[in-house]
């Protein structure tokens, strides 16, 4: 994931990468790396899931409605599958604490 992220990096930006606390995140070799290409670190606080809960919100949707009990006969499948998911969720998929609107059209309201 990683060095995907820096192959597509825009010349003269300043990304984040944000994570939790685990082992990987916290290796010098991982550091080192990110530091190099000009990528700020972001940690969740220790113990509070609160800093991550929009992403593990996600991802358990993800699982419930994407892929829970199916099997994929190939990877392409399993990424097709996912990508379809993803646009679903952002352009279609209501939510009700966005007052009713999908992802997209609830920022996409502030922009009128």
């Amino acid at each position: 994931m990683l060095n995907q992220a820096i192959a597509r990096l825009p010349k003269g930006k300043t990304p984040i990468l944000h994570s939790d606390q685990g082992w990987q995140y916290q290796m010098r070799g991982y550091r080192k790396r990110l530091e190099k290409y000009g990528i700020i670190q972001s940690m969740s606080r220790k113990g509070n899931c609160l800093d991550n809960s929009a992403m593990e919100s996600f991802f358990g949707r993800l699982k419930t409605e994407c892929y829970a009990g199916k099997r994929f006969k190939t990877y392409a499948e399993l990424e097709q599958t996912l990508h379809d998911y993803i646009r679903y969720y952002n352009y279609e998929r209501i939510q009700i604490k966005l007052k009713g609107l999908s992802p997209v059209q609830y920022r996409n309201q502030s922009c009128d």
